[in-house]
């Protein structure tokens, strides 16, 4: 039984893993605020007076590129989570509905690419790109971000759960196609483990950098990640540099914020129903 004097220990082991997340967060937010010489010269955490100035300067940096890359992130991550969320969809649907020979052994091969290092996928992906005619493409970045081993997993355990057998075959019953059985019937059941889907997948791939870092040569296709770290290599010769990729930094969390904001009612749902499932 635990003693009053340790049940202490897990609230500051939480509150030092907050403060472990949450510092790096406030450095950025007041680092932001300063301008170039404020950035050098003052306390770390003290707010400076030059973030106006900052956010202008970098809106108006090579004619404002730095918006073209955050659109280019919501380009990859939209479509690549949506159309990765409706794949994850599908498969997980049938691999948790249908039974045929092989689907234990397609499933462990699926489970066997959540393990894979992105970097050991991400030069074979190159390659077949490069072969295809599609590298430094906006293709070469969205096609591989498509497939998720572990959307598929996610959305598998999510239909086997909330899909009953007996709605299936009652729906068969009464004449309904499988399509029209997946589209009527299991995905409005599905719908708030694929938006978790959606959510997890947009976040991966706005944060990811290796994939098109490899795959893309031209900067005006660049997501806001590689075009950040172009901005920290010229900053090596250039210091004023350092405050734009820091502002740069700061808004580029600002649409994954506003995602998890506006879906939570959805993700909220999935937990709590998994939560009594299981």
């Amino acid at each position: 039984m635990r003693t009053k004097s340790t049940r202490w220990i897990p609230t500051l082991i939480l509150l030092l893993g907050a403060v472990y997340c949450l510092v790096p967060i406030i450095w950025v937010v007041m680092a932001s605020t300063k301008s170039g010489q404020e950035l050098f010269t003052t306390f770390t955490f003290a707010p400076g007076s030059g973030f106006l100035d900052n956010l202008a300067e970098l809106s108006s940096y090579r004619d404002g590129v730095y918006w073209r890359w955050m659109l280019n992130s919501a380009l990859y991550a939209g479509f690549g989570a949506l159309l990765s969320a409706a794949l994850s969809g599908v498969t997980g649907y049938a691999l948790a509905k249908y039974r045929f020979r092989g689907r234990n052994a397609l499933f462990s091969i699926l489970l066997a690419g959540v393990l894979m290092p992105p970097i050991t996928l991400a030069i074979p992906q190159y390659l077949l790109m490069a072969e295809a005619g599609l590298a430094d493409s906006y293709w070469s970045v969205l096609l591989p971000s498509i497939l998720s081993p572990y959307g598929i997993y996610l959305a598998r355990i999510y239909a086997a759960a909330a899909i009953p057998d007996e709605v299936v075959e009652a729906a068969r019953v009464d004449g309904a196609r499988e399509f029209r059985l997946f589209r009527s019937v299991a995905l409005p059941m599905m719908v708030p483990g694929l938006v978790t889907v959606f959510l997890f997948q947009f976040v991966a791939i706005w944060n990811n950098f290796l994939l098109p870092y490899i795959m893309l040569g031209d900067d005006s296709k660049f997501p806001v990640t590689v075009g950040l770290y172009s901005l920290l290599q010229q900053g090596a010769n250039a210091p004023a540099l350092y405050t734009l990729v820091i502002t740069g930094a700061l808004l580029s969390i600002v649409p994954l914020i506003a995602l998890f904001l506006g879906l939570q009612r959805y993700w909220r749902i999935d937990l709590l129903s998994g939560a009594v499932k299981s």
